[in-house]
Formats: C-alpha cells, sequence, structure tokens
C-alpha cells in the first residue's frame, strides 16, 4: 500500500514539476494577465476565505471604513494573486531578472557585520513577496552563507519541487526540525551566515510562550528564533519589504543591534512584531490576510493548557480531543 502510495505521489510531482516549468518560461507580463483572471475567479466567484480575510481586516483596522477595508480586500487578492504566479516565475528566473525585481537597500552596515566574522539574522513576515527574498546572496558581498529557515511538507517530493525552487538562487534551506543543530555546524565551518527567519505564524498551543499586541489583537508568537538567535549570537536585522510596483519589491535591511545575547527575554520578537506592524500598515494589502493568524486565543490557551512550575507548558488531560490542539 506504501508502495502505492509513493508511487501515486511522483506522479504527482512529475507532472506539477513539469507544470510548474512550463508555466515558469512565459513571460511575466503573460502571467500578469492570467493573475487577472485568477483574482476574479478567487475574488468574485470562490471568494477564497473571504470570510477568514474580512474578520482579520475588520479586527486589525478597526478605524478605517468599510469602504477602505473593501478597498484593501481587493488590493489583497490581486496582490496574492500577484505573488502565487511570481513564486511559479521564480523556478526559471535568471539571477540578473531577479535583481532586477528583488532590491535590498541598506546593505553597507549588513556586509560590515558580516566583514566582522558575525552571523546575521534577517526577521521578515508573510509580507510581498517572501519567496523572492531568495534573491538575497546575490547582493551580499564576501563569503557569507545565505540560508532560510522552512517548514518541510509531509509529501517528500513537493518538498523537493519546493526546495529546489527556493535554494536556486543560491540560499540553503534549513528544515525547522534542525535549525539549531545545523547552524551551529554551518558556523562551525567559518563562514559568517545570513539566515532568514518568517516569524509571524501563529504557534501550536504548547509553543505559545509569549504573547504581543499585534494589529489589535492579543498575538501568541514564535520564540525559537529568538532563541536561536541569542544562542549564536547572530546580529538582529529587520527586513522591511515594500512593494514599489507590480512585479518590483524592494527590501531594507534594518540592524537593530549586534548585542543580541544581551538583549531582554522577548525584546526582539517585541521589536521585530512592532516593525512588521508599521510595514504592514504602510501597505496593508501585501500582507498574508488569507491565514487564520488569531485562531489561538489566550482564553483557549488557558482552557487547553498550563504552565508547571519549571516553566514549561503542559497539555491538559482530557482536553485534547478538540481537532485545535494540534492544528
Amino acid at each position: 500500500m506504501k508502495t502505492i502510495k509513493h508511487a501515486l505521489y511522483f506522479i504527482a510531482y512529475t507532472l506539477a514539476y513539469g507544470f510548474w516549468y512550463l508555466m515558469s518560461l512565459l513571460p511575466l507580463r503573460v502571467l500578469y494577465v492570467l493573475s487577472d483572471l485568477l483574482c476574479l475567479l478567487m475574488a468574485r466567484v470562490m471568494k477564497y476565505r473571504h470570510k477568514v480575510i474580512w474578520k482579520n481586516l475588520t479586527e486589525s483596522f478597526p478605524e478605517k471604513s468599510e469602504q477602505e477595508l473593501k478597498q484593501i480586500e481587493r488590493g489583497f487578492y490581486h496582490y496574492f494573486c500577484d505573488y502565487i504566479v511570481e513564486t511559479i516565475k521564480l523556478m526559471t528566473m535568471s539571477r540578473e531578472q531577479l535583481m532586477q525585481r528583488m532590491t535590498f537597500t541598506g546593505l553597507e552596515e549588513l556586509n560590515k557585520v558580516l566583514a566582522d566574522g558575525q552571523s546575521v539574522a534577517v526577521y521578515l513576515g508573510h509580507y510581498g513577496n517572501w519567496e523572492w527574498i531568495t534573491a538575497m546572496p546575490h547582493w551580499i558581498t564576501g563569503q557569507a552563507l545565505c540560508c532560510q529557515l522552512y517548514h518541510p511538507l509531509e509529501n517528500e517530493y513537493f518538498d523537493r519541487l519546493f526546495k529546489y525552487v527556493r535554494e536556486r538562487q543560491g540560499a540553503l534551506c534549513i528544515s525547522m526540525n534542525e535549525s539549531l543543530r545545523k547552524i551551529l555546524q554551518l558556523g562551525r565551518e567559518g563562514k559568517p551566515l545570513v539566515v532568514g527567519y518568517i516569524s509571524d505564524q501563529s504557534p501550536l498551543w504548547w509553543n505559545i510562550h509569549h504573547w504581543v499586541d499585534f494589529l489589535h489583537h492579543d498575538t501568541p508568537v514564535f520564540t525559537g528564533a529568538e532563541r536561536i538567535v541569542k544562542h549564536t549570537r547572530q546580529a538582529f536585522v529587520y527586513g522591511d519589504v515594500t512593494r514599489v510596483s507590480r512585479g518590483h519589491y524592494n527590501c531594507e535591511m534594518k540592524v537593530i543591534s549586534r548585542n543580541t545575547s544581551q538583549m531582554n527575554d522577548f525584546e526582539i520578537t517585541d521589536i521585530y512584531f512592532r516593525m512588521l506592524e508599521e510595514t504592514i500598515r504602510r501597505q496593508p494589502e501585501c500582507y498574508l490576510w488569507s491565514h487564520n493568524r488569531w485562531k489561538r486565543t489566550r482564553e483557549g490557551f488557558n482552557y487547553y493548557c498550563y504552565v508547571d512550575e519549571n516553566g514549561k507548558v503542559m497539555m491538559r488531560k482530557n482536553v485534547g480531543q478538540n481537532n485545535d490542539t494540534t492544528e
């Protein structure tokens, strides 16, 4: 049975790879026409995740009128469909094409940090085209190695496909499951690292150790990235992304601190979310509003979990039947 399952996965992977590759050969101007058609389908016909998107927008921007929120929602659908076709294009984009469309500024101080032999943690959000951030190796001077943490897909064949696309420009994908071990191993090779952390996902119940006020929400957040950054003494950098125009993005590298091991607990995480909120408020349509980011509440945490005398989050017995405990 397992052999048949793997065979079906392999066939699906082969078909997906071929389709993705052929689509990526189309010029972006053609892909953007397809994006416009896809936008009509998703926004008007399917109403893709409309309830989640609208709930997130109304709760995040209570000061905005319904007309303003609808304008942001329309902008989000257009941006999201562009993100899809831009990610498809990434499979065959040349170095020159990507560097023209994904630019980086504020590199002087970052490159100085790397020249001193110190590794760098670049905090990013699900904002703009985060897949195109893989152009970073082309903008970094010296011998630094660029990496990005990612969640492996359950399907090993599709995981291989996405890793291939993300690593084409020279950045290394590191599984979240082995992040610290791999970063320490690479650090021993003598090259400074530039590690990308996208840390605005919703953590599992037992991984909730800190809450922040983010877009008018009491928000549980990942703190694992901060622990890695402090343990490895990486400099803390925020990647401030702007969508300059359709198909063109800029990421301004803002060096926040080189002495992260001396920062207070959760200080890095708090600063990151404050800066990410500023980025989102500047161009709100370019954030991933379709993700149910605030599905876990403090009330839910207190119902499902407790913190023991050692500060460890534990799941309460006899309340783990709800699917929400494992999402």
